[in-house]
C-alpha cells in the first residue's frame, strides 16, 4: 500500500531521517507500521532539533515539501495566495500516487487536502481532526469549512474522519476518536498521594495565550498567599514565556513557580506521577493528550470545558472542570484538601479510565481503519 500523509505540521531532516512534533510522529509511526510505501507531503525547514522531535520510522519514506500558507499579514497573505497553485498541483499528484490518502486536520493546507481529496473519490481516505470538533464552538473560517467537507457524505467518498468526542452532527464519515500516549507495558501502579504535605500543581503544554499558562501560575500564587504550601512546575516552550517570567520575577515567585521547557517523554512522565494536580485552562482543545496522561499517572485533571473534556472527565466525574475564573481554581483545590477521600475517589476514576486508552488498542483501531 501506498501510504499518503497530507499535514501542516512542518519538519526537518537530518541525515536520512525526516523529523517533526514527537506526539504527531509517534501515532504516526503505528499507522506506518501497516503500509508498504509512505509519501509526506508537509513543508521542510532548516532548525535546531529539541526534545520534542522524532523521526518517522519506515525504511521508505518520500518526503514532498511544500511552502507554507500564513495569512497574518499581508506581505505573506500575497506569498501564500502565490503558492496556492503549485501546492494544489503537487496534492494532486501526490494523490494520484497513492493507494490511501491520509488527511490531518485542521489546517490550512489540512484545508487544501480536503478540497483536491473529492477529485478521487474511489480512493479510500482516513482524516484526522485534532481540533474541537464541538460544532458550537466559535473557530476560523478555514476550520469550519474543513468540519463540512469531512462529514459531507456527497463530496467526500470513501473516508472515515476521525474526531474527538461524540457529538449530534456525525454523518457515517465520522468516526468518535482517541489519543494513546502509553503502551500496555507501561501500565505499572502508582502510589497514592496524599494531600497533607507540599502539594504539587503541573501544567504541560505550549505557553501560549490560548492555552493560558499565566492563569495557572496566578491560582498558584494565589494559594500560596492563602498560606497554602504548595508549588507549580511548567513544562513547554512559546511566546508568552517571556510574560511569565516577567510575573515570576515580579511577584517573587521563583521558588515556587518553575518553568523547565520541553522535556522528553520521560522526564514529563515522571512529572505527572509527583503532581496532585494539573491544572490547564485551556480555551480550545482537540484531544487534550495531556489531560489523558494526567489521569494516567494519578494526577487530578482541573481544566476547561472544550472539546470533550466534559467526556473525558465525566462532567467532574473524574476531575474538575473549571473557567478561567482565578477563584473559581483556587476554591476547587481547596475543596480537595478538605475533602481527600473526594479527592482519592476522582484520582481512583481517572486513574481507570484512562487506561483503557494504549497505543496497542490504538494500533488495533488503525489496523481496521487500514
Amino acid at each position: 500500500m501506498k501510504f499518503l500523509i497530507i499535514t501542516n505540521v512542518s519538519h526537518t531532516k537530518i541525515a536520512d531521517q525526516y523529523l517533526a512534533y514527537a506526539p504527531y510522529v509517534q501515532e504516526m509511526n503505528l499507522w506506518l507500521k501497516h503500509v508498504d510505501e509512505v509519501e509526506v507531503v508537509a513543508h521542510l525547514h532548516k532548525r535546531q532539533i529539541t526534545d520534542i522531535d522524532l523521526p518517522y520510522k519506515h525504511k521508505s519514506v518520500r518526503f514532498t515539501n511544500i511552502p507554507t500558507i500564513q495569512f497574518t499579514s499581508l506581505g505573506k497573505s500575497f506569498a501564500s495566495l502565490l503558492s496556492l497553485p503549485i501546492i494544489l498541483f503537487t496534492l494532486f499528484k501526490a494523490c494520484k500516487r497513492a493507494d490511501h490518502i491520509h488527511l490531518r486536520c485542521p489546517g490550512n493546507i489540512g484545508l487544501l487536502g480536503c478540497i483536491v481529496q473529492i477529485l478521487f473519490r474511489k480512493k479510500t481516505k482516513t482524516a484526522k481532526y485534532a481540533g474541537n470538533w464541538d460544532p458550537n464552538s466559535k473557530q476560523p473560517l478555514s476550520y469550519r469549512l474543513q468540519k463540512r467537507i469531512l462529514r459531507n457524505t456527497f463530496f467526500t467518498k470513501n473516508m472515515t474522519a476521525l474526531v474527538y468526542g461524540s457529538w449530534k452532527d456525525r454523518t457515517k464519515n465520522i468516526k468518535p476518536f482517541f489519543t494513546a500516549s502509553y503502551d500496555e507495558s507501561e501500565k505499572t501502579e502508582v502510589d497514592n498521594k496524599p494531600l497533607n504535605n507540599r502539594i504539587k500543581l503541573l501544567f504541560v503544554g505550549t505557553l501560549s495565550k490560548g492555552k493560558q499558562p499565566l492563569i495557572s501560575v496566578k491560582a498558584t500564587e494565589a494559594l500560596i498567599n492563602k498560606g497554602y504550601n504548595v508549588e507549580l512546575n511548567l513544562y513547554g516552550e512559546g511566546s508568552e514565556k517571556e510574560t511569565l517570567m516577567s510575573y515570576i520575577g515580579e511577584n517573587s515567585l521563583e521558588e515556587k513557580v518553575i518553568l523547565s521547557g520541553n522535556k522528553d517523554k520521560e522526564t514529563i512522565k515522571n512529572a505527572y506521577k509527583s503532581s496532585h494536580f494539573l491544572v490547564f485552562i485551556s480555551k480550545s482543545e482537540g484531544w487534550p493528550k495531556v489531560v489523558a496522561e494526567a489521569m494516567f499517572w494519578k494526577c487530578l485533571p482541573i481544566s476547561t470545558a472544550v472539546s470533550c473534556i466534559p467526556e473525558m472527565l465525566d462532567n467532574g466525574g473524574r476531575g474538575s472542570i473549571v473557567s478561567a475564573n482565578i477563584d473559581e481554581i483556587v476554591s476547587d483545590i481547596e475543596n480537595y484538601i478538605n475533602d481527600e477521600s473526594l479527592y482519592q475517589d476522582k484520582i481512583d476514576k481517572a486513574f481507570h479510565w484512562s487506561r483503557n486508552y494504549t497505543l496497542d488498542k490504538f494500533e488495533e483501531e488503525i489496523k481496521d481503519l487500514l
